[in-house]
């Protein structure tokens, strides 16, 4: 991803269930007070006096970076079939931009790139801050600046580049939820230093909404979520919690939980919250699958709109279309991914009242320089019709990707050598192991046994000749031995 756009992590690794982690039950501490049980059992029969305000006016203009990944795929790709409902329903819509890169001399430059197009559009941007030190607990998006003292020097230098223009900061994923890698002391110290960052952000931009991280409502208990929160300085320093953040939680959960935890703090008037719809359409994966599940969509729309003063936006932080780290690495975004998000997703966004600044109206005269990360040829507008012919001249590369105890991903490309195009495609081989696949992006598989059938999706079955075309899938086993053997249409492969 460009500057300023850091890599967004994915849905949370095995350790455990940040935003699009797989669902644990949550575990209480036993730390609740008197007080915050109480406030427990009342948030569900709050009147509407003791409810909190919101702090975002209805009808506030979201930021829509025309830099994202999601607009420059749409502006390259005007003829790809997938282009017309990933524009309409994806790339209108704002979306978080994530500073995830650990870059103190130029984050400033960075923060403002986004910032001054914005107040200039009289729009309010959505950063979302991923850089705290041993984030993800070493997990896929692991990473952070070097130290908690480097920490607070680069979040003041985000901070100067926020100006005096309204922003909503999502301060740090899974920072307050996840810390099962930290000890007491080290979980002290990182509060203590996600305090400090968000009254650093407010005093360098007096506007500016910081929000922090309140999980989930499929993870911890309100009463331990608001004591962490407590820890972290949310009372003091900052302006509520955010939800659900790459998580798939329906939007309904999540704003009961959020108001549990409110209640939890004692329903102080300057707390609110905010809610990651981005991917909860259909609510979460059955077996609570969490890395780029299939049969997901995208949720409500982002919004100030909420309807409910406790909650001051609905919001995109996750980008829909950028995958987990199981669809592809982490951040990057995937047009099959999106299309399959926004196809499932309930109807199109209502136009909006003002012009959008982004993505463009007009396809460009001429490719982008930024070639599409997937897939590596421009599929055709509509499905092909033509008989897949009785075989053809191929060559296939199998590369395991990553793997983990009992888990893998592979990344597949099938190259044609033959003098002319294969119009539909079935590749067959025999995993020499227990190997079994679970999830799969850019084909379609089935597999009895050990055989295993993947064919194309209609938009990426004509490889022409010298072209190629790719998968992948996530697999269980005990071994991740490759395939010896390869057939595409019943024609055997080389393997390269």
């Amino acid at each position: 991803m460009t500057p300023p756009i850091g890599i967004p992590r994915p849905a949370q690794a095995a350790e455990a269930p940040a935003r699009g982690s797989r669902l644990r039950k949550a575990v209480a501490l036993g730390l609740a007070t008197g007080l915050a049980a109480a406030g427990i059992a009342l948030s569900t029969e709050m009147t509407a006096g003791a409810a909190p305000q919101g702090s975002l006016p209805t009808g506030t203009q979201l930021y829509k970076d025309p830099n994202s990944q999601v607009a420059r795929w749409v502006a390259a790709n005007p003829g790809d079939s997938r282009q017309p409902v990933i524009s309409r329903r994806i790339a209108s819509q704002s979306q978080a931009i994530w500073f995830a890169n650990y870059n103190p001399s130029t984050v400033t430059n960075d923060v403002r790139a986004v910032t001054t197009p914005a107040a200039a559009a009289g729009q309010v941007p959505v950063l979302a801050v991923y850089e705290i030190p041993n984030r993800d607990c070493g997990g896929a998006s692991a990473g952070g600046a070097p130290d908690l003292s480097s920490y607070d020097a680069w979040v003041r230098n985000f901070a100067a580049g926020l100006g005096s223009g309204k922003s909503i900061i999502i301060l740090e994923p899974d920072s307050i939820s996840l810390t099962t890698c930290l000890s007491a002391q080290q979980q002290a110290d990182r509060f203590a230093s996600l305090s400090r960052a968000a009254a650093a952000i407010h005093a360098a931009s007096p506007s500016a909404k910081v929000y922090l991280d309140g999980g989930h409502s499929a993870w911890n208990s309100p009463s331990e979520q608001a004591n962490r929160l407590r820890s972290a300085g949310i009372l003091t320093n900052a302006d509520g919690l955010f939800t659900n953040v790459s998580n798939f939680n329906t939007t309904s959960n999540e704003v009961n939980f959020a108001k549990n935890v409110l209640a939890a703090l004692g329903n102080p008037g300057n707390l609110h919250a905010v809610v990651d719809t981005s991917r909860n359409g259909n609510g979460p994966a059955s077996g609570g699958a969490w890395c780029d599940p299939s049969g997901r969509a995208i949720g409500a729309y982002p919004t100030t709109n909420t309807g409910d003063p406790a909650i001051d936006a609905f919001l995109w932080v996750k980008p829909p279309g950028e995958a987990d780290g199981c669809a592809g690495a982490a951040g990057t975004f995937l047009p099959d991914v999106a299309y399959a998000l926004a196809s499932a997703g309930a109807s199109d966004p209502t136009p909006p009242t003002t012009p959008p600044t982004t993505p463009p109206t007009t396809p460009p005269t001429t490719p982008t320089t930024t070639p599409p990360t997937t897939p590596p040829t421009t599929p055709p507008t509509t499905p092909p019709t033509t008989t897949p012919p009785a075989g053809a001249a191929c060559s296939v590369t199998y590369k395991v990707a990553s793997s983990w105890a009992g888990g893998f991903t592979v990344d597949v490309t099938v190259r044609n050598t033959g003098s002319s195009a294969v119009n539909g495609w079935s590749l067959k081989w025999t995993f020499p192991a227990d190997q079994k696949i679970t999830n799969a992006w850019n084909a379609k598989t089935t597999q009895s046994g050990a055989a295993v059938t993947a064919t194309d999706l209609g938009y990426n079955g004509t490889v022409p000749a010298g072209g190629s075309t790719g998968f992948g899938f996530q697999g269980t086993g005990t071994g991740t031995a490759s395939p010896t053997a390869f057939t595409l249409n019943g024609a055997a492969c080389t393997i390269s």
